[in-house]
């Protein structure tokens, strides 16, 4: 159950991200929603499994894709731009 909690309020928090680049179209933002869906559905794979263990090779790649994309948008967010 509070691994259910935890997904919903994921599942929020991206939601407020997508909300907010779908009023700036800034990458930033989309990549943040994507990196907290990804963690959502960690989340939930992690509940409906039978196996109720973090070790799977499957959870840590979709968390390495989830603080990938993270450490992206901060890089494309902070890199210097060329005028």
């Amino acid at each position: 159950m509070l691994s259910g909690a935890i997904a919903m309020g994921l599942i929020v928090v991206s939601l407020f991200f997508l909300r907010y680049w779908r009023s700036t179209r800034d990458r930033f933002f989309l990549y943040f929603a994507a990196s907290f869906a990804l963690e959502a559905l960690t989340r939930v794979l992690l509940g409906i499994a039978a196996a109720k263990s973090e070790d799977a090779p499957l959870y840590y790649l979709i968390r390495l894709l989830a603080y990938g994309l993270i450490l992206i948008a901060i890089y494309e967010k902070n890199r210097g731009r060329k005028n």
